[in-house]
């Protein structure tokens, strides 16, 4: 009888053993498991975050792309818009047989009157004695 109590004391200690090495164990398990958890959780945010920049950028260049395209579009269009210069008429037509002396007096009464330098009427009294 004697050994089947030290039998069964031994028995009890192997069992209260094992339930704490089992306990332990999944402590640690867990702990492991939580730092994983946590650590693929920071790989994720990280990511999302490089995405997100990732996305912010390409969208920024296809916003400059289109502009590109839309300036280009307008200047297209400004030249088509844009009346043809005229043909320049022949010289004696347009001079009216007026030297190139009168021709620069007149163009600096031009620009006098234009300055605010000359008055209407000044500006016409010294044009009618160039063109004589």
């Amino acid at each position: 009888m004697m050994r089947r109590r030290a039998m069964g004391r031994g028995l009890m200690r192997t069992a209260a053993t094992t339930a704490v090495v089992v306990g332990t164990a999944k402590a640690v398990s867990g702990t492991m498991d939580s730092h994983a958890a946590n650590k693929q959780a920071e790989q994720q945010a990280q990511y999302d975050s490089q995405q997100a920049a990732y996305d912010s950028q390409a969208q920024l260049q296809q916003q400059q792309y289109e502009m590109q395209q839309m300036q280009a579009q307008m200047a297209q269009m400004q030249q088509q818009a844009a009346p043809a210069a005229p043909a320049p008429a022949p010289a004696a037509a347009a001079t009216g047989g007026l030297s190139s002396d009168d021709l620069a007096k007149l163009k600096q009464l031009a620009d006098l009157h234009t300055a605010g330098a000359l008055s209407d009427a000044e500006f016409d009294a010294a044009k009618a004695k160039i063109l004589g």
